[in-house]
C-alpha cells in the first residue's frame, strides 16, 4: 500500500477504540467489517454468502463505497452512512427558518453534508407584515448557517460541507452571485445558481428578465447581463456553479411524485426535500486486462458481476444506516435511491492506450457507462423480484420517464415485469480521498491531474520527508517499460486538455447517469472571458445538468505544483531549541522595543461597555505580520477569559508561520446563549466578533489579501466595461487548511489535498 493510502486509511476509515487503539489491524479487517455490516440486511441463512461476495467486491479496491460507509459501517456508532442530504423546504417565517437550522445542525453532527434552496426566503427589504420591519434577506440567514457549520466542524474532525442554491429569478440573485467577494464570508458553502430553461432562452435572445418573489416583480434586467455576472464571478473565484434545474426535473425518474430544487454539496445528487444521497464507485482502472497491450480492455463480464454486487450492497445500506431525522429515513426508504458511479476512468483510458477526450475515448466511455447503467438497472429489477419494488413505484408513470424510455427494451421489460428496487441508481460523485486510498487512481471521471508530485510527510523527530507519489496508470507504465521510458501521447494530464475535451467526456457520461455528475473543468489562468463564457453555454447545449469550472487566480487556493524530483530527506523548517529543559519546535519571534499597531473599538450589543482590541505588528521579510494582541474593557465579567485569550493568541502569533487559522477558529465559536446582529450580519459570539477584528487587521496591514484590490472585483467590473481583466500572476493564495502545504487540487467541485489527504467534501 502506498504511504499516502495507508495514512488515509488510518486517519479516515480504520476503526479505532475510544483510547485510539486500532481495532482494524489491516485493510482486510476494514473490508470484512464493512461487508459483514452490509450483509446483515440479508436473511440469516444468506448473510455469510453475501458478506463473502461484498468483501470480494471491496478487495483490490474494485468497488469503493463512499467514505461514510467505509468509516461507519459495523462500528456501532450513532452516525449516518449517507454522505449528504438536501434538507426540507425553508418556510418564510422566523420560526420555520430556525427549525430548519436545528435540523441542519443535527444532520451535520452525524456526518452528513447538506444542501438548501434559499429561494423560498423573501428578498432583502421586503416588508415583514405584523412586526413593522423589513426583511434582512436570504444572505443574512446563510451567514447564520455558515456560523453553525463552522461550529459543528470545530467539535469534530470532519469539515462541514453545504450547498446553497438560489433561483435565477429571485430578487436577491445578484447579491447571491457576489456573496463570496467578501473575504471569509460563506466559506462553508458551495454556491450554485438554478438556471431555468426560460432563463437560458432569454439569455440567448438577450431579452428582459424579471426578478420575482411570490408573484410580485421587484425589478427587471437583461437576462444576458445577469448571465454575464454569474460567469464573471465564476471566472474570478470559481463560484457560483450553474445547475440547469428544469432539465434535472424533466429527466427525473420520479418526475411523477417529487420536484427537485436543490442538490447535495458537490452537485452530483439533485434531491427533493429531505432526500439523501448514498454513494459508491466502481474502480474502472482495477478492471483493465492486458494493460498497454494490443488487446487492453475492461473485462465486461467482471464489470457486470461487480456492478450487481455493488447495487445489492448499496441497497442494503438503506436498511442498516441510521438517519439524523425521521423525515430523511422516510424519504430514503420510500424511494431507495442510490448513486453508483465510477472512479479511475482516466487511468483506465491510459491502460487501454487511449487519449482522454479523443473520439476513441468517447466510444470506450460510452460502452463502459452504458454497461454499468444496464447492469445496475437489471440488478435492481432482480432485487425487486426478490425483495419488492421501492414503495412509491408506479409502473406506468415510471416507464414514461425520459431516462427509462431511452433504455434497451429488455431493461424496460424487466422493470415492467418485476418493478425496480431503487428509483435512481447512478451518479458520479467526488472520489478524491477514496481514489488516493485505492492507490492514487484518477478521481471520478476527471483526467489525471499530475503524473507525479511530491508530498511532505512530517516525521516523529520533527523533520519532513519528501516522497514521490505517481499516478496509478503512470506507475504501471513505468513498471512495464522502465523508469526512463518516455510517456506516449495518450498519457495526458488536465493541464494539456482543452475545455471541450472535459465537456465531451462529461456529456457522454451524462447520457447514462440518471442523477448528475460532480466534475470540475480546469481551465488555464490566461483563458479569455469570452472563451470561458462559452463553456457554460456549450454545457447547456450538450445536455449537461450542471457545470463547474476552476480557473487559477490570485484569490483562489493555488493548485499542486508538479515535481518530478526523487524523494529526499530534508530538514524541518522549524529548528528545535531547548529552554528550561523543554524542547520547542520553533523559536519565538523576537520583540522590538517599539512596535507599530492599531487599537479597535468593538461594541458588542450584549455588553454595556465597549472592548478595545490592540494588535501590534512586526516587520518580517518586508511584510507586516501580527505579533501580539491586548484586549481591554471596563466590563469585568470578561476579564479572566480576555486575559487568557490575549496570552494564548499572542503566543501563537510569536511562533510565526501561518497564523490565519486563529481567525477561523475564533469565528467558528458559537455562543449557546445566542449571538448578535452587527451591521446587518449575524455574528455567533463575542469571540467570533473578535476574530473578525483580527481578520480585518490582517487585511488592512496586507498580511492577507486585501479585498479592495482583489482580482475578482476587476474581473466582475470588466463584464460591464469598467476595467480590463487582470493579467496572469503568481498565486498568493493559501494552501491546505490542515497541513499548510500548497497541494490543493480542484476536482469534482471539491478541493482535495494530495499531501495529507484532506478533502473539503469529507
Amino acid at each position: 500500500m502506498l504511504p499516502i493510502a495507508e495514512q488515509i486509511w488510518d486517519m479516515k476509515y480504520r476503526l479505532h477504540g475510544p483510547d485510539g487503539t486500532p481495532l482494524d489491524l489491516t485493510v482486510e479487517d476494514t473490508f470484512s467489517r464493512v461487508a459483514n455490516a452490509l450483509a446483515a440486511a440479508e436473511s440469516p441463512d444468506a448473510q455469510n454468502h453475501w458478506a463473502a461476495r461484498f468483501k470480494a467486491a471491496l478487495t483490490d479496491h474494485r468497488f469503493l463505497p463512499a467514505g461514510r460507509i467505509l468509516a461507519g459501517a459495523g462500528t456501532g456508532r450513532d452516525v449516518t452512512l449517507f454522505n449528504c442530504f438536501v434538507m426540507g423546504t425553508i418556510p418564510d417565517t422566523m420560526a420555520g427558518i430556525f427549525d430548519n437550522l436545528k435540523e441542519a445542525a443535527l444532520t451535520m453532527q452525524q456526518g452528513g453534508g447538506i444542501g438548501y434552496d434559499f429561494s423560498t426566503l423573501r428578498p432583502k427589504g421586503a416588508r415583514v407584515e405584523g412586526v413593522g420591519a423589513d426583511a434582512s434577506g436570504p444572505l443574512s440567514f446563510m451567514d447564520v448557517w455558515d456560523a453553525m457549520c463552522r461550529t459543528i466542524m470545530s467539535a469534530g474532525s470532519r469539515r462541514g460541507a453545504m450547498m446553497a442554491v438560489m433561483r435565477c429569478d429571485h430578487p436577491d440573485i445578484e447579491e447571491f452571485i457576489d456573496a463570496k467577494r467578501a473575504p471569509g464570508r460563506l466559506t462553508m458553502f458551495n454556491l450554485s445558481v438554478l438556471a431555468t430553461d426560460p432563463f437560458m432562452a432569454a439569455v440567448k435572445a438577450d431579452t428582459d428578465w424579471p426578478l420575482v418573489f411570490n408573484g410580485r416583480t421587484y425589478r427587471t434586467l437583461k437576462a444576458r447581463a445577469l448571465w454575464d455576472r454569474i460567469i464573471a464571478a465564476t471566472y474570478a473565484y470559481a463560484e457560483p456553479g450553474v445547475i440547469f434545474i428544469d432539465r434535472i426535473n424533466a429527466r427525473n425518474n420520479l418526475h411523477y411524485c417529487e420536484t427537485i430544487q436543490a442538490t447535495n454539496p458537490c452537485g452530483e445528487q439533485p434531491l427533493p426535500p429531505y432526500g439523501a444521497c448514498l454513494l459508491g464507485s466502481i474502480n474502472l482502472a482495477s478492471l483493465v486486462r492486458s494493460p498497454f497491450g494490443d488487446d487492453a480492455r475492461i473485462d465486461m463480464d467482471e464489470l457486470d458481476a461487480l456492478v450487481r454486487d455493488a447495487v445489492r450492497a448499496m441497497d442494503n445500506v438503506v436498511d442498516v444506516s441510521r438517519f439524523p431525522l425521521p423525515e430523511q429515513e422516510r424519504e430514503a426508504k420510500g424511494k431507495r435511491r442510490i448513486g453508483l458511479g465510477v472512479t479511475g476512468l482516466a487511468d483506465a483510458l491510459i491502460l487501454c492506450r487511449t487519449r482522454y477526450g479523443s473520439e476513441a475515448s468517447l466510444k470506450l466511455i460510452d460502452t463502459w457507462m452504458k454497461a454499468i447503467s444496464r447492469s445496475a438497472y437489471l440488478a435492481s429489477a432482480d432485487l425487486a423480484r426478490e425483495k419488492g419494488a421501492f414503495p412509491l413505484f408506479d409502473r406506468d408513470a415510471y416507464l414514461k420517464g425520459e431516462t427509462i424510455a431511452a433504455m434497451d427494451e429488455d431493461v424496460r421489460e424487466a422493470i415492467a415485469t418485476h418493478g425496480i428496487r431503487n428509483a435512481l441508481l447512478t451518479s458520479i460523485a467526488p472520489t478524491g480521498t477514496i481514489s488516493l486510498f485505492a492507490g492514487n487512481v484518477s478521481s471520478g471521471i476527471e483526467p489525471v491531474f499530475a503524473f507525479s508530485y511530491t508530498r511532505k510527510v512530517l516525521m516523529p523527530d520533527g523533520s519532513r520527508r519528501e516522497e514521490r507519489v505517481t499516478d496509478y496508470a503512470v506507475d504501471k507504465f513505468y513498471e512495464k517499460f522502465g523508469d526512463g521510458a518516455a510517456l506516449p501521447d495518450y498519457v495526458v494530464s488536465a493541464q494539456e486538455l482543452a475545455p471541450e475535451d472535459h465537456l465531451a467526456v462529461q456529456a457522454v457520461c451524462q447520457k447514462h447517469i440518471d442523477s448528475s455528475i460532480s466534475k470540475t473543468i480546469n481551465v488555464p489562468e490566461d483563458i479569455s472571458f469570452d472563451a470561458f463564457k462559452d463553456i457554460y453555454t456549450d454545457a447547456y447545449d450538450k445536455g449537461l445538468k450542471g457545470c463547474t469550472t476552476y480557473r487559477p487566480s490570485d484569490v483562489r487556493d493555488s493548485v499542486l505544483t508538479v515535481d518530478a524530483a526523487p524523494a529526499v530527506e530534508v530538514p524541518a523548517k522549524a529548528i528545535p531549541f531547548e529552554k528550561d529543559g523543554v524542547v520547542y519546535m520553533s523559536k519565538p519571534l523576537e520583540r522590538e522595543t517599539v512596535l507599530p499597531g492599531y487599537t479597535y473599538k468593538l461594541n458588542w450589543p450584549e455588553s454595556d461597555h465597549a472592548m478595545y482590541i490592540t494588535i501590534n505588528d512586526i516587520i518580517q521579510d518586508g511584510r507586516r505580520r501580527p505579533f501580539e494582541i491586548f484586549i481591554n474593557s471596563k466590563n469585568m465579567e470578561h476579564y479572566a477569559w480576555t486575559v487568557a485569550l490575549t496570552r494564548m493568541v499572542s503566543a501563537v502569533f510569536r511562533r510565526g508561520g501561518d497564523v490565519t487559522f486563529v481567525v477561523e477558529e475564533l469565528k467558528a465559536v458559537f455562543d449557546p446563549r445566542g449571538g448578535s446582529w452587527m451591521k446587518g450580519r449575524y455574528v455567533p459570539s463575542l469571540l467570533a466578533a473578535i476574530g473578525e477584528v483580527i481578520e480585518q487587521h490582517m487585511l488592512d496591514t496586507g498580511f492577507i489579501t486585501r479585498d479592495d484590490d482583489a482580482p475578482e472585483h476587476e474581473a466582475i467590473r470588466a463584464v460591464v466595461g469598467e476595467l480590463t481583466p487582470p493579467a496572469s500572476g503568481t498565486s498568493k493564495a493559501k494552501g491546505c487548511s490542515r497541513c499548510g502545504e500548497r497541494s490543493l487540487i480542484r476536482q469534482e467541485g471539491c478541493e482535495t489535498c494530495t499531501s495529507c489527504g484532506y478533502s473539503k467534501c469529507g
